[in-house]
């Protein structure tokens, strides 16, 4: 574990006293569902998985072995935020290092957690901010007419503040989610697919601006992220530093920034180099 985060780790890099705020994408970032594992090769050479989330008494959410070894350092040598677009009762199911949390950011932004609890004066901005788009009953109701479609398997509401809707992914109409994403921006909404889920949310709830609050609040020198989906783009592009993994929405799309690197790996392995990247940068930046 040492030698491939010494591989990370960035020669000359300055040392700084000022603490180090380390904000992740969950899902598909720092654990993957059995679907998302991506792993190839022997079975007989397949990593050794931890549980990293439990749901109706089944494993459902996993991380490598190493990365769960590799993110409990990073917790105490950074203040780890998790960043994800899961709602409250979802978050509450992930079981990593450090949990429960200082920080965590849930609703891609529209909750900051503070030791678990809901931060009123962040809720009442985000509440003020969500009235400059469409109303999510409007977006609800564009969701709703493709409701009883073959491809279509949920509809659901994340607190009150967006909507996504769980499908079949091959059976999905290729001119679907252009069409959706066209008629979103006209509203102030934002699309992305990630995994199963198509999701609709308002242009103001970014993960980033609830990652900037908790920073200001804890006098973070710097802000390292990580993420996957068009959702992470605005956090990574928003950082001093960051990684995103050789699957996902930004991959997908080709998305790239100077300052942000990507994992050679893919899937949970690449989960893993994820983890192994931001612990190097911060040894080697504090």
């Amino acid at each position: 574990m040492a030698a491939r985060v010494a591989t990370y780790a960035r020669p000359g890099a300055q040392r700084s006293t000022a603490p180090v705020l380390v904000a992740c994408d969950l899902d598909r970032t720092l654990v993957y569902s059995a679907a998302a594992l991506g792993l190839t090769g022997e079975d007989r050479n397949a990593p050794t998985l931890v549980v990293a989330e439990v749901f109706d008494g089944k494993p459902l959410s996993f991380q490598t072995r190493d990365a769960h070894d590799m993110l409990a350092v990073l917790t105490q040598v950074a203040t780890l935020v998790p960043t994800t677009t899961r709602t409250r009762s979802q978050y509450a199911r992930i079981r990593i290092p450090g949990s429960p949390h200082q920080y965590a950011v849930t609703t891609n932004g529209g909750h900051l957690l503070v030791d678990g609890v809901v931060c009123p004066d962040w809720a009442q901005q985000v509440a003020d901010e969500l009235a400059a788009a469409a109303p999510l009953a409007e977006i609800h109701e564009r969701l709703a007419s493709v409701a009883s479609e073959a491809w279509v398997r949920k509809m659901r509401v994340a607190d009150e503040m967006f909507a996504y809707l769980v499908i079949e992914r091959g059976l999905v109409p290729p001119y679907y989610v252009d069409d959706l994403t066209a008629w979103c921006e006209a509203r102030g909404w934002t699309v992305s697919v990630q995994g199963r889920k198509v999701y609709c949310v308002p242009a103001t709830l970014t993960k980033s601006a609830a990652i900037a609050e908790i920073a200001r609040r804890t006098g973070a020198g710097e802000v390292l992220a990580a993420g996957d989906s068009l959702l992470d783009g605005e956090l990574l592009a928003a950082a001093a530093r960051g990684v995103r993994p050789a699957h996902g929405e930004l991959h997908e799309t080709g998305w790239h920034a100077p300052h942000v690197a990507v994992t050679a790996a893919s899937g949970v392995l690449g989960g893993e180099e994820i983890v192994a990247r931001l612990l190097g940068d911060v040894l080697s930046g504090t």
